[in-house]
């Protein structure tokens, strides 16, 4: 005991304290490095100081926070502390670890529609997601043992008052962070405030109606089916598949311009409709009159089949637009859906009535070789064969088996991709960070009757998008061509008017009312 009765402190404690802040600081490190990277490094290297400082004060304020809460909880609340940040880390470490970009609300948004793709994302990116869970495992073990040594070196204060005034202070930084111009919210937490982005945001606008009006007088097809294929790129299709259909009469707009690099906002754009010469970061798609609208305005029945998802309907499909969709058939099923909706699809054109069908195949998403026979190349083949041989197995027969039978004068058919791919070996195939002109370049093929065919025969091969889709489509229903041309794009008999493409972001998400647009005279990606 010390004079006056105090007990003698134990030796080191100092050091100890010191200790386990240099591993807690060694945890943030590891589990912020994107957001030290991208919010601190990038923008002093870009000459931005004063936001490189934002960035630095404000990621040491939430350190600050966490550490003290660390410190401080008891062991069930600490263990839930890690549980949930170790949640969020887990998400914007394999995020940015494949993407190379830091998570957002437009991201996370992206994330939840491509949920079906799960299976195929774990095992291409294998190795990433150990790399992923090995950094998060070192995050957590640097906290705890940090805690653990703080704990051990000196007695921490608790009670109401302290218990509140940290909840408050977790809480704190999300507010911050979504009322004043700071960066970036740390990775422990941004899952749930983006989280709560998303959920407290206003639901989606009601779809404007349909202001033009079909002719009943104009001869259009029973039946008009939009087949939007996964990951098929021009250059493998036109050297694979278009051969195959040398002696089927169609129309080959050859190599277009798909609207996203990423399935969701390319689908998104292709059922919506886009203004391409007066779109921009303000456009909103979820208010546009939907494909579906306009075929039910020209007596069309309306079905949705999807080959990649059992559950509801995929893609940022929202309750307004999903109302208008008569029919939803959910189609997964192994390496042959793809010819088993190519044959539901022949059924249907056989059948009565007048429908519009909007069909997403399963086609070859990667990791390639679950798209074909175990067996059928070497596991360890290069990954354009591993590509090949998956293309080649999805659409074997298809277009043989969709177009056996039927009368091709009461249909019309569009054949697309929703983007392309990067077939260099390391790459990200599609959806990159920087994206290159091959995850825009996908095959536009339409099979129609002959006089629709006959107006496409002097169109050209080259500078079409998948934009024209929709006003070539409301064509064929029966509306005016000159308004849907001056509405939307050009039909396919010409060049699109404008290239324009759309990132994850493709609609307002949470907070946020800009949209990730661009468009110009360039080929995407070029």
């Amino acid at each position: 005991m010390e004079r006056g009765g105090r007990e003698k402190r134990p030796r080191g404690t100092l050091w100890r304290l010191i200790a386990a802040m240099l591993l807690f600081g060694a945890g943030y490190a590891v589990a912020n490095r994107f957001q030290l990277t991208q919010g601190i490094a990038y923008r002093l290297a870009a000459g931005d100081p004063q936001s490189a400082l934002t960035a630095l004060l404000f990621l040491a304020f939430q350190a600050a926070i966490m550490l003290a809460a660390l410190f401080l909880f008891p062991r069930r609340w600490a263990a839930a502390l890690l549980t949930l940040a170790g949640g969020s880390i887990l998400i914007n470490i394999g995020y940015s670890q494949i993407v190379g970009a830091l998570l957002d609300a437009g991201s996370l948004a992206w994330m939840l529609a491509e949920t079906g793709q799960a299976g195929n994302a774990a095992g291409e990116f294998g190795a990433d997601f150990l790399w992923v869970a090995a950094q998060v495992a070192a995050a957590l073990a640097l906290f705890g043992t940090a805690r653990m040594v703080a704990r051990r070196a000196v007695r921490m204060p608790w009670g109401r008052a302290t218990a509140a005034t940290l909840l408050i202070f977790l809480i704190l930084p999300g507010l911050i962070y979504r009322h004043a111009p700071v960066w970036p919210e740390a990775a422990e937490r941004n899952l749930y405030g983006l989280g709560w982005d998303l959920v407290a945001a206003a639901p989606p606008p009601a779809r404007a109606p349909v202001t033009l009006k079909p002719d009943a007088r104009v001869g259009t097809p029973r039946h008009i089916v939009w087949v939007i294929d996964e990951s098929v790129a021009a250059a493998p299709f036109r050297r694979l598949i278009a051969p195959k259909l040398a002696g089927v009469a169609h129309s080959d707009f050859g190599i277009a311009a798909a609207m996203g690099h990423c399935s969701a906002p390319a689908q998104v754009a292709l059922r919506s409709g886009v203004d391409v010469r007066r779109v921009s970061a303000a456009s909103d798609l979820r208010t546009t009159p939907s494909i579906w609208a306009y075929a039910k305005m020209a007596g069309y029945r309306t079905l949705l089949i999807d080959g990649q998802t059992s559950g509801a309907p995929q893609n940022l499909m929202l309750p307004p637009e999903r109302a208008l969709i008569d029919e939803y058939r959910p189609m997964v099923g192994g390496i042959d859906a793809d010819l088993k909706i190519a044959d539901t699809l022949n059924a249907s054109m056989k059948g009565g009535g007048r429908s519009f069908t909007y069909a997403v195949l399963r086609g070859v998403h990667f990791q390639y070789r679950d798209h074909y026979p175990a067996g059928a190349i070497a596991a360890d083949s290069p990954v354009r064969l591993q590509y090949d041989t998956a293309l080649g197995w999805s659409k074997r027969h298809f277009f043989e088996r969709l177009l056996a039978g039927i009368d091709r004068e009461t249909v019309a058919i569009v054949y697309t991709s929703d983007h392309g791919q990067n077939l260099t070996p390391g790459a990200l195939p599609h959806c990159s960070r920087e994206a290159v002109a091959d995850e825009f370049r996908v095959p536009l093929l339409a099979f129609l009757p002959g006089a629709a065919a006959a107006r496409y025969a002097a169109a050209p091969r080259a500078g079409h998008s998948a934009s024209q889709i929709f006003p070539a489509t409301l064509i064929w229903m029966g509306y005016d061509p000159a308004a849907v041309a001056a509405r939307y794009d050009n039909d396919l008999t010409r060049p699109t008017a404008r290239f324009v493409w759309f990132g994850r972001t493709v609609i307002p998400t949470g907070g946020e009312s800009a949209i990730d647009v661009t468009a110009g005279a360039e080929f995407p990606g070029s």
